[in-house]
């Protein structure tokens, strides 16, 4: 992915190659030096400094003189904000996520595809909450993730391509959908079903039922999931399938009519 995002950040030009150390500082999870940025920027060091500098001066980094380290800047938490209000299918789909939530006793994930990759953008704890990688804000892969192979199977040709250009198809557990064809063959299995599986792919013990949520022209919003770590009941989450692809009708519903009106 990292190869990925240099190759668009230079084809972006100054403001590409910017984000792209904004990104690399965010990946570090916590204040970084900038001695430890460098042998990771792939940039000249004066070029590393003057960007930092400028994210700096634009409040997008903070910069802690006692510690001599970068975090991220309190502008992006505004930015966060608006594009959480604006962009995320959160604000709509709480309602939604809180019945599902009550009426199943389960862990629920809403989701949305961020260049190829998954982005939970919201979640409901089970009645007795269990430890796992997805939570809100995190990103996770496309191609071994419940929410991420509900969205690849409906994105048109091109986008997919991309999409599956971006993964890097390591293996988590002996379950993981290791190559392009494995995963393009679970996604057709997926378009003629209606909802995608995550059978301990990702996390060993961990097992999801997830739906796409689409558009009314059938463009990818997001998509919502129903997990559990009891990998041995797959009956009972498959019993779930008609109540997810429902709610996630009911959310592309709320959604086509408040935030994501259909272009004539």
């Amino acid at each position: 992915m990292k190869e990925i995002r240099d190759l668009k950040s230079k084809q972006d030009g100054t403001v590409g190659r910017t984000l792209a150390v904004l990104d690399l500082v965010a990946e570090f999870g916590r204040p970084v030096r900038f001695s430890e940025l460098l042998p990771k920027a792939d940039l000249p060091k004066a070029t590393l400094f003057r960007f930092v500098q400028s994210l700096t001066n634009q409040g997008m980094l903070a910069f802690d003189e006692d510690r001599q380290t970068y975090a991220p800047g309190l502008r992006l938490v505004r930015l966060a904000h608006a594009a959480w209000a604006q962009s995320s299918l959160a604000p709509i789909a709480a309602t939604h996520l809180d019945r599902l939530s009550a009426e199943t006793g389960e862990t629920i994930h809403l989701a949305q595809l961020d260049q190829g990759m998954v982005l939970y953008v919201d979640k409901r704890n089970a009645a007795r909450p269990i430890e796992m990688f997805a939570q809100s804000g995190k990103i996770g892969p496309a191609y071994c993730t419940g929410v991420g192979k509900a969205m690849l199977a409906h994105l048109p040709e091109d986008k997919l391509a991309d999409a599956i250009a971006r993964q890097s198809f390591h293996r988590f557990t002996p379950h993981t959908l290791i190559s392009e064809q494995a995963l393009r063959d679970e996604l057709a299995n997926i378009r003629a079903r209606g909802f995608a599986w995550d059978d301990e792919e990702h996390e060993l013990g961990i097992r999801c039922i997830a739906a796409p949520i689409l558009s009314l022209a059938g463009r990818v919003l997001g998509a919502l999931s129903i997990t559990t770590a009891d990998a041995s009941d797959r009956a009972r989450l498959e019993s779930y399938a008609p109540l997810v692809r429902r709610t996630a009708a009911h959310i592309a519903e709320a959604a086509n009519a408040w935030r994501f009106p259909e272009q004539k």
